[in-house]
């Protein structure tokens, strides 16, 4: 016979105001509760499901009411010969005595549902300050349910030896109590949802033997949504750098008039002489971009279980992000042409278009030169599809904007739903240098697919070509920035 489902129970616990409704609704994925900057907003126990597996066990967690005036508690307790029987039998007023009444509510959720604690901390205070730590552990220690520490507030995601020094300190200071079993970093706002899996990789240590299986089924279904969730993301955004990378305006022809100014103007000056049209074709890739950057990030949002509208400003500069492929201009291909034969026509076609292509322009030269200048000039726009003449991205911007997607990716990976809406803000240091070494290790990868893009190949199968690379930098990204969760997730 097989066995049948289990429900499994987690109870959130800490002192009143430190963010245990902020770190459930960043773990349900949905608000619940009430979050507000006062003492005790949660007033009773909240049952929650994070996760059922095929099986139909279920892992539940229950937000709890924050202890209050701890220290006058303990005292309280230590004058009883029975303390939890004691203060599971008092009957406090709800509204005149509140502290102590959510505080008994606390501790018989504990005693009465749980099977684990995972109590929460604010890493925002000094653990030998946050004096209701030492009384409220000791509370519990009466309960006897194994206790899994979790630092919350901890600020803007960190580097690893600073989280790690900030773990160390707590755990340190808590070894004089023997149920305290782990110490995580934990926040609320900020965490990874690699982080997640670390949590109840802890947890299932401190559950009983026949509870063991049911849990690591329930391990097994958290990790298949979340990874998901993490391949839904890479889809989304390759989609955008493929379109990003086959986008394309074209320039507007201009009069022999406006050829010879801006021909005489590149030879006499050392200023590049500005084109209207090309700019007017810069303008229209921008706005397509920045639409593009928007509605992937909103897409992503929603993805995470978030709200919100991405925030990101539209480009205030382009600068040498954009590759200009203009039609190779015949009279300039000309002149440039009459002073070489045979093979070196096509350099002096290449000449003309910017240097852009000299290998094409090259070997067109040297298999069509009998044709003379001017015919080889046109059949080298069209090998290269520039006709019309073109604006696009350079390969150097589309690496940019890869490394930029996995950074805008890591912002809601990490955005927490306690928070509110999701609002873009200023990614941390170390993000920008991991990212960045994850995609030069990649770099020829990635433009293979630009050369590709260049190349016409059809959007579907660009998109095939480069998700798996995407998909590799970004696991890079997390296991160089967590490796104690990430690489266990992506095994």
């Amino acid at each position: 016979m097989t066995e049948p489902p289990q429900s499994i129970q987690l109870s959130l616990l800490s002192h009143t105001n430190v963010g245990k409704t902020s770190l459930a609704r960043t773990l349900l994925r949905e608000d619940i509760g009430e979050v507000s900057d006062r003492p005790h907003v949660t007033e009773l126990a909240e049952e929650h499901v994070l996760i059922e597996s095929t099986a139909g066990d279920k892992l539940v967690l229950w937000d709890t009411p924050g202890f209050g005036d701890s220290g006058r508690l303990l005292k309280r307790l230590k004058s009883s010969g029975q303390p939890v029987g004691w203060l599971l039998a008092q009957v406090w007023d709800r509204f005149t005595d509140r502290p102590f009444w959510c505080s008994q509510q606390a501790m018989r959720n504990a005693r009465e549902a749980s099977d684990v604690v995972l109590y929460v901390v604010s890493a925002g205070e000094s653990p030998g300050s946050a004096a209701y730590v030492n009384a409220e552990l000791q509370i519990l220690g009466w309960i006897g349910k194994p206790i899994v520490l979790l630092l919350n507030q901890l600020g803007p995601p960190r580097g690893i030896e600073d989280t790690a020094a900030e773990v160390e300190r707590w755990r340190t200071h808590v070894a004089a109590f023997p149920l305290v079993r782990s110490v995580l970093s934990f926040d609320a706002f900020a965490r990874c949802w690699v982080q997640e899996s670390t949590l109840l990789e802890h947890v299932q240590p401190l559950l009983r033997e026949d509870q063991q299986a049911a849990f690591a089924r329930l391990r097994e279904a958290w990790k298949v949504r979340n990874l998901d969730v993490f391949r839904e993301s890479m889809q989304i955004l390759v989609k955008q750098l493929v379109a990003v990378s086959l986008d394309g305006e074209s320039i507007a022809e201009r009069s022999v008039k406006q050829k010879a100014r801006a021909w005489i103007g590149s030879v006499t000056s050392s200023t590049p002489v500005e084109d209207a049209t090309v700019g007017l074709a810069q303008g229209a890739l921008a706005k397509r971009l920045d639409a593009q950057v928007r509605n992937t990030t909103e897409q992503l949002v929603r993805l995470h279980g978030l709200t919100g509208r991405a925030t990101d400003d539209v480009l205030k500069s382009i600068g040498r992000e954009f590759s200009v492929e203009r039609p190779t201009d015949a009279d300039k291909a000309g002149l440039v042409g009459g002073i070489v034969s045979g093979a070196l026509a096509g350099l002096a076609a290449d000449l003309a278009a910017g240097g852009l292509t000299f290998g094409a322009g090259a070997l067109l030269g040297g298999v069509l030169g009998a044709y003379g200048t001017r015919e080889l000039t046109r059949a080298y726009n069209l090998a290269r599809g520039s006709e019309m003449g073109t604006v696009r991205w350079s390969s150097e911007f589309l690496s940019q904007r890869a490394a930029a997607a996995l950074t805008r990716y890591l912002a809601v990976a990490h955005f927490g739903r306690g928070r509110g809406e999701f609002v873009s803000g200023t990614e941390p240091a170390h993000w920008t240098e991991v990212v960045g070494a994850a995609v030069q290790v990649r770099y020829s990868a990635l433009e293979q697919v630009w050369s590709s893009a260049r190349g016409g190949m059809a959007s579907e199968l660009l998109e095939k070509m480069l998700e798996p690379t995407l998909a590799d930098i970004a696991k890079d990204v997390l296991i160089r920035l967590y490796p104690d969760s990430a690489p266990p997730v992506f095994a």
